[in-house]
């Protein structure tokens, strides 16, 4: 991975205030093709885009050959418990794919192998990459700061016992750690307009990430779809 050049604004500048586009898709979707998800990420730098967020090693190396933007990689393995780049190993295998951050489960459920967090982090920070910690709730927020993320977003919370069920973005969340913590705060989950985006912002978010409400065709259908539908 290339280190940047000397002057170049950190990390931490290049995102704030700015969108992150995650360009994902589910198992089993049509749009689960590695060109498709970097022709998608491309599609997001054009439309102004400060970083994306992708998942699988191969789709992370294909989208930092192809997009000069940072790329948040992450590796979902399983799905339930700890399944977000749940161990060392995974965490790795994006760096060298070339991730220029790594986002990683950092709730406070255990670890698949029984390792840490924060000897993902240290790994991480080894091999010349960031670590953005997903979580659910402040405690979990404060602990992973503690152990040295990078970045802390919200990604989790309403997915994680613990958290609120809600089907808007947990703004108070939002809040809350940006208010206790000095670690810039990323708003994910659930944000579904451009005005709830802004609202993350003011709620005290450093940046924002955006998935299914941008590229998420499939999702996006079924709710025109549903809505559509004869009701009995």
């Amino acid at each position: 991975m290339t280190p940047p050049a000397p002057g170049s604004p950190s990390l931490a500048e290049q995102l704030k205030g700015r969108l992150i586009v995650s360009c994902q898709a589910p198992p089993g979707d049509p749009m689960r093709h590695t060109d498709t998800l970097v022709r998608m990420a491309l599609a997001a730098r054009s439309g102004g885009a400060a970083a994306v967020r992708v998942n699988d090693p191969e789709v992370v190396a294909a989208t930092a050959a192809a997009v000069d933007l940072p790329v948040i990689g992450l590796w979902k393995d399983g799905d339930s418990g700890v399944f977000i780049t749940p161990t060392v190993r995974h965490a790795l295998a994006l760096v060298e794919a070339g991730a220029t951050v790594v986002a990683a489960d950092a709730t406070a459920r255990p670890r698949p192998d029984g390792s840490t967090f924060a000897a993902l982090v240290e790994a991480v920070h080894a091999a010349g990459a960031q670590v953005m910690a997903d979580v659910s709730t402040l405690g979990e927020g404060r602990a992973a700061a503690a152990q040295g993320a990078d970045l802390i977003g919200t990604t989790l919370s309403g997915y994680v016992p613990g958290s609120p069920v809600q089907s808007a973005p947990d703004l108070a969340l939002v809040t809350d750690l940006a208010g206790a913590l000095d670690t810039p705060v990323i708003a994910e989950g659930r944000i579904a307009t451009p005005e709830q985006a802004a609202q993350a912002l003011a709620a005290g978010a450093h940046g924002v990430v955006v998935g299914t409400a941008i590229t998420a065709p499939t999702a996006l259908t079924r709710l025109f779809a549903d809505a559509l539908a004869p009701r009995p």
